[in-house]
């Protein structure tokens, strides 16, 4: 996959680090095919958990009292398989690459390089975007 390159959108408001071959051994990969590889692998997966709790219910296995429960088991159902290494080679495997399961990290560390400060002085953290609807 070494023909991808990081790619910036035009309405992009943050501006991204080109990183190259020659200042980093490991190459940065931000790009639309990876981004729907990653897309299309995450909603075949949600439809399966979806299809398997249909039939737990269905068939009398699960239970179910509201459409809360429903998305909380859901939910609960994703998170766990994301937890597992066969989970994330899923998703490694739909994006091209061949891990052996004993080499996933199930726990890998944010890596964030320092911010400098705003106009304020303080410095902006991360923080996990959760999308509206």
């Amino acid at each position: 996959m070494s023909d991808l390159t990081l790619l910036t959108t035009e309405n992009q408001t943050a501006s991204l680090a080109v990183v190259t071959a020659e200042s980093n051994p490991f190459r940065l990969v931000v790009d639309p095919k990876m981004r729907t590889l990653l897309r299309e692998s995450l909603l075949r997966m949600i439809d399966h958990h979806d299809e398997r709790l249909a039939d737990f219910f269905a068939s009398g296995q699960l239970a179910l009292d509201s459409y809360k429960e429903y998305i909380e088991l859901f939910a609960r159902s994703l998170r766990e398989t994301m937890e597992t290494p066969q989970g994330v080679a899923y998703l490694l495997d739909a994006a091209g690459f061949d891990v052996p399961i004993e080499e996933i990290n199930l726990n890998p560390e944010w890596r964030w390089k320092e911010i400098p400060a705003t106009e304020t002085g303080v410095a902006s953290e991360p923080e996990v975007v959760i999308p509206q609807v």
